[in-house]
């Protein structure tokens, strides 16, 4: 049998979410103004839901990023995460798996949730980078 406390790999869920949440507080200590991230546009494409939403600024995915840390910490959902949950498209890839194997069920959104938690990530240290860049233009001056 295993010891439950010994470390965990570098590639567990543990980790993963260790390493995201390290990101954002990183973040919250690094962006001081927030408010300097209005109508700055994202480069992310995925911001941009073409049907759905207009893109964002850097603001709203700094309020975002942050929203996602705390319910990932807390367990707490909030009622604007309800419009995530009830977006049909992430259902769509689910169902030939519905009733099928629960093992099989259980690595396709462990394996979703280690891309997400990873796209966090790197959307937490690019817009704490970007931030870096336009305190270091007001300094420059």
């Amino acid at each position: 049998m295993q010891s439950a406390e010994g470390k965990p790999n570098k590639s567990s869920l543990l980790v993963s979410l260790r390493r995201y949440a390290s990101a954002v507080r990183n973040m919250e200590e690094t962006i001081l103004l927030p408010s300097l991230l209005r109508d700055v546009p994202s480069e992310d494409e995925s911001d941009c839901d073409a049907a759905e939403e207009s893109c964002t600024d850097l603001y709203d995915n700094y309020l975002i990023l942050k929203a996602i840390s705390y319910t990932m910490e807390s367990g707490l959902i909030s009622s604007d995460n309800h419009k995530a949950m009830k977006n049909g498209a992430l259902h769509k890839s689910v169902e030939p798996l519905v009733g099928k194997d629960p093992e099989a069920l259980f690595y396709f959104h462990l394996k979703g949730l280690f891309s997400v938690l990873s796209d966090l990530t790197k959307k937490t240290h690019h817009l704490t980078e970007k931030y870096m860049d336009i305190i270091g233009t007001y300094f420059s001056q």
